[in-house]
């Protein structure tokens, strides 16, 4: 569908349904961002610019999408069905025009989810400290604990509130200029307290459960929003987004960039086969 760099639909032989709220997406390359860059028609650019599917397979197609417009940005995302209820992602870039302010790249996906009961996602992470109220994160107090992550309930209080939740060992702090109109509206500036120690996280939707896994957690950012998915058919709720974030700190012209993701969409069982399933995806990538 024009206007959209992801999936359409996403359902199962059980659930019909699809997970994504109809005539949006899921896993959709939405935004390029820099910190200084505010126009709309530039940071939706992954949406807009020309794009070409290639089936690769019966079970695999790539979405490439040649240098855009404005950031000059060449991409190829990779998509493959895997048995029984695995969504390979693959996603490589390589940036031809040194058009991003301050020598990083951000890269925004969202998933806009068709009207799920519980709006949040769950992670494994770490609380911030008793007491916390911002801004105190730079307080010798604020110390994160890796030795215990717990399972943290993330669902955002309104759109651009806390948004984007980091990995543990993410120490960069991106730079972003004043932005004009709402800041709020954007999700990527706005930093939560939270930080996650696992690189995976997954949401409810009927008696399914969608987990994505990272292979990069260094570089991946995980965001939410309540209402990103805008109202829902009946207009009495709304539909949430869940969302991440690939950051490339230190960018070179016509270097290759890229990261690796697992989806499972099946039926939820409990936490610990999600822990199995995370765990034997990371073994079968190093094996």
């Amino acid at each position: 569908m024009s206007g959209l760099n992801g999936v359409f639909s996403l359902s199962t032989i059980p659930l019909e349904e699809n997970l994504f709220v109809p005539r949006a997406a899921g896993l959709n390359f939405e935004l390029v961002f820099d910190g200084a860059t505010w126009l709309p028609e530039r940071l939706f650019e992954p949406r807009r610019a020309p794009m070409v599917l290639e089936n690769i397979s019966s079970h695999s197609a790539t979405l490439h999408q040649p240098p855009t417009p404005f950031w000059g940005l060449e991409s190829w995302t990779q998509f493959t069905l895997v048995t029984p209820h695995y969504l390979d992602f693959k996603f490589t870039c390589v940036p031809r025009k040194d058009s991003f302010r301050f020598g990083w790249i951000g890269l925004f996906w969202a998933s806009y989810i068709n009207e799920p009961s519980d709006k949040s996602i769950y992670f494994l992470g770490s609380p911030p400290p008793p007491g916390y109220h911002p801004p105190v994160a730079h307080c010798p107090q604020y110390q994160l604990r890796k030795n215990a992550p717990v399972w943290l309930q993330y669902c955002t209080h309104y759109h651009g509130r806390d948004s984007t939740v980091r990995y543990i060992e993410d120490h960069k702090a991106l730079e972003f200029t004043k932005c004009p109109g709402d800041f709020r509206k954007w999700l990527f500036p706005s930093s939560s307290p939270l930080r996650y120690e696992e690189p995976f996280y997954y949401g409810c939707f009927s008696d399914h459960v969608y987990m994505i896994m990272f292979d990069k957690p260094e570089n991946t950012r995980f965001s939410h929003s309540p209402s990103g998915g805008g109202y829902s058919a009946n207009m009495n709720d709304t539909n949430p987004a869940w969302d991440f974030q690939f950051i490339i700190p230190d960018y070179e012209l016509n270097e290759q960039y890229g990261f690796s993701a697992r989806v499972v969409y099946r039926k939820f069982v409990d936490r610990r086969n999600l822990l199995e399933e995370y765990h034997k995806w990371k073994a079968g990538r190093h094996s």
